[in-house]
């Protein structure tokens, strides 16, 4: 009879083809799934009603007859448990709503498109954050276990991690608050690791230094040196050059860097030197690739983190960061005699006050010229003797005149 099936009978059901249910007695079914999988299901009546209550998974079978024969002594109590499990998981939905990793996959969602580092943003919690509180209900953290947290961060990654940690929960969880009733946020003044000046770097490359970056990186085939070379004559910002598609050259030697991928917001022409042009005319371009800067042609470059470090070892300089180059090549074009103000908006930064608001004037020229100038520096530092040599004979040649 049914209602002596046994474990072996439940092993013997054998997939058909599509889902079927197999009589256990009392109202219990196996459940047979076309994959094989098998499972537990109660029907019953109550009020009238048939109900189906689907049991948890991996029973056996005697387990599976005892948490029916539950579920049915509260069926005659006038309790529905089938009922009752669905109430249960609505509110474990809720709660799982409001984890920090849910409210932190639907900030992404809404509001990545507006921020510039939101990459950057969800790997750093992803790999810092998310493990420790991410399914804790965001309501419930409190402010000792983010200061634990921050402790943690800081021990294994420095101080400055640490206080971006803070910005991009502060973030987060302000943007909580501002859609919840009752969410108040932990995270108060004074939680910080660093000040902002301690933090804030005027490290340049001096001339030996840069000489044996540019030098290294010349002798080098790939992505990353090339990069590395043009960060230096575009005083770009890494992740401008890294994106950078062939696209924004338009088969000219201007660089139209798009409002989309500019801090800005607006869109920043910058001519190109011809050492600049000269850089990505060398480098191998893969066939469909939009990509200027790529390993494989699929995806900007990336790990540069593993490549710089070999870098180093390769030139012999240490302690410094790509975003140095930028500093660096800012610094070469004001010893170049070029004005701060065309320095300034090679660089992509805006012009404040009144000039900045009425005067829309590109200057194109002017950073054409200051780019140049740039790139006439930097092979002069490079190249000091064939310098000096061209230099006396062009003092010869005015002498002869």
């Amino acid at each position: 009879m049914a209602r002596h099936i046994s474990d072996l009978g439940v092993k013997a059901q054998r997939p058909r083809g599509q889902r079927y249910e197999k009589s256990a007695g009392n109202g219990l079914f196996v459940v047979v799934q076309p994959s094989g999988a098998k499972s537990y299901a109660l029907r019953f009546r109550i009020n009238g009603r048939t109900r189906k209550l689907t049991l948890p998974g991996g029973l056996t079978l005697a387990a599976a007859r005892k948490a029916a024969a539950d579920a049915l002594y509260q069926v005659e109590q006038g309790r529905d448990p089938a009922l009752a499990r669905q109430q249960q998981k609505q509110a474990q939905r809720l709660v799982d709503a409001d984890t920090l990793a849910a409210v932190t996959a639907e900030f992404f969602r809404r509001e990545s498109r507006g921020l510039r580092s939101a990459e950057r943003r969800r790997s750093v919690l992803d790999r810092l954050v998310i493990p420790t509180l991410g399914d804790r209900p965001i309501g419930d953290i409190k402010r000792s276990e983010i200061v634990r947290l921050l402790d943690k961060v800081e021990e294994t990654s420095g101080p400055v991690m640490a206080d971006d940690v803070l910005a991009f929960l502060r973030r987060i969880m302000n943007w909580h608050a501002t859609r919840s009733d009752d969410f108040r946020s932990p995270i108060i003044r004074g939680m910080a690791r660093s000040r902002p000046g301690e933090r804030a770097r005027a490290r340049i490359l001096s001339d030996d230094e840069l000489c044996a970056v540019w030098t290294t990186a010349a002798a080098r085939p790939g992505a990353f040196p090339a990069l590395l070379r043009f960060l230096l004559l575009t005083a770009a910002r890494r992740d401008e050059a890294r994106a950078m598609t062939w696209a924004e050259l338009n088969g000219g030697s201007d660089w139209i860097l798009p409002a989309s991928r500019n801090k800005t917001k607006v869109d920043l022409v910058r001519p190109l030197s011809k050492a600049a042009l000269g850089i990505l005319t060398k480098l191998p371009r893969v066939d469909g690739s939009a990509f200027v800067f790529s390993n494989t042609g699929r995806a900007p470059i990336g790990g540069m983190s593993r490549d710089k470090m070999k870098f180093d070892k390769a030139c012999g300089v240490t302690g410094w960061t790509l975003h140095d180059l930028r500093r660096t090549a800012r610094s070469l074009m004001s010893r170049a005699g070029i004005s701060s103000d065309h320095a300034e908006r090679c660089l992509g930064h805006v012009i404040g006050g009144v000039r900045g608001t009425y005067d829309r004037h590109e200057y194109h020229a002017e950073k054409a010229q200051a780019y140049d100038a740039l790139a006439k520096l930097i092979d002069r530092i490079v190249n000091p003797s064939a310098t000096n040599v061209a230099e006396l004979a062009a003092q010869k040649r005015r002498r002869r005149r």
